[in-house]
């Protein structure tokens, strides 16, 4: 489970704390993959995830596109922590090289910011195997919406 409780975002009209990014996190896509966050802050977000068959393509080996659905959560997921209650974030590019083939085992994917400004952000995802080797590597490109008041009219 995620480690640091106390961390919070504090950049905008208020923190988005461990505990409000809980209840969001764990759902959806998220949740058929079995991704589980390990750490959040508004400075890095890690996760981490067990290949199993269902994830893997006809190869036998971990398919690109959970590579890819990891990249964009976990860089969404930070970027949110980051942006706190100033609004959300919406991606908007995501490239993700797959650098090593992975047949089995806990994967561990690990975000860093690039850049934070403030219409866009862009974050960098490590994702290692268990002998701390890169599998795979991407950054996602997010904007910032502040302006969530205007929408819907």
């Amino acid at each position: 489970m995620v480690g640091s409780p106390e961390r919070q975002a504090t950049n905008g009209d208020g923190p988005i704390g461990t505990d409000v990014m809980l209840q969001r996190l764990g759902k959806g896509f998220d949740a058929v993959i079995g991704l589980e966050y390990t750490e959040l802050g508004p400075d890095r977000v890690c996760a981490q995830w067990t290949v199993t068959p269902d994830l893997q393509q006809p190869a036998g080996i971990q398919h690109g596109g959970v590579y890819c659905a990891v990249v964009e959560s976990v860089a969404s997921t930070a970027g949110m922590m980051w942006l706190g209650g100033r609004g959300h974030v919406v991606g908007v590019n995501n490239n993700t090289d797959f650098l090593r083939a992975t047949r089995d085992g806990t994967l561990t994917a690990e975000a860093s910011p690039i850049h934070r400004g403030r219409t866009q952000q862009l974050w960098e995802v490590r994702i290692t195997d268990e002998s701390d080797r890169l599998v795979s590597k991407g950054q996602v490109r997010l904007a910032n919406i502040t302006d969530t008041a205007s929408l819907g009219k």
